[in-house]
């Protein structure tokens, strides 16, 4: 997806180019992936969007359009921003951070050490 513009609309993300528009329910987001200047937008049914912007634009935009809304995000090492409402399980010798809504989906993602152990760290502290 290219030269896009993007909007909210009450909880939704519209990413809008001239081939394609994605509409997107911001608590139906489970996580968002980079993989250089492109960000996968995973939802629970396994379905991901892709739009041209880097990771950290799109950290950048969810914290200035969404503000308060936008704090169910947290970047967690160079390749994702997850939905903390969907944390499973945090297995930092396996590096591995499970995503779940306990019923229909499960996603395991390959996340570092030290990323995991802050991010257990902000949980235990209830930072996030």
């Amino acid at each position: 997806m290219h030269a896009f513009f993007i909007q909210m609309k009450s909880n939704f993300i519209i990413f809008n180019s001239r081939d394609q528009l994605l509409r997107i329910d911001l608590q139906e987001i489970v996580y968002f992936e980079g993989d250089g200047n492109l960000t996968y937008i995973v939802t629970p049914n396994k379905i991901k969007g892709t739009v041209s912007m880097n990771l950290s634009k799109m950290e950048e935009f969810l914290a200035l359009q969404y503000g308060e809304k936008a704090s169910i995000f947290f970047r967690l090492g160079k390749r994702f921003i997850i939905n903390t409402s969907y944390i499973y399980s945090i297995h930092v010798a396996k590096q591995t951070l499970i995503l779940s809504d306990y019923h229909n989906f499960t996603f395991q993602l390959p996340v570092s050490k030290e990323a995991l152990r802050k991010m257990k760290e902000l949980l235990i502290s209830k930072k996030v």
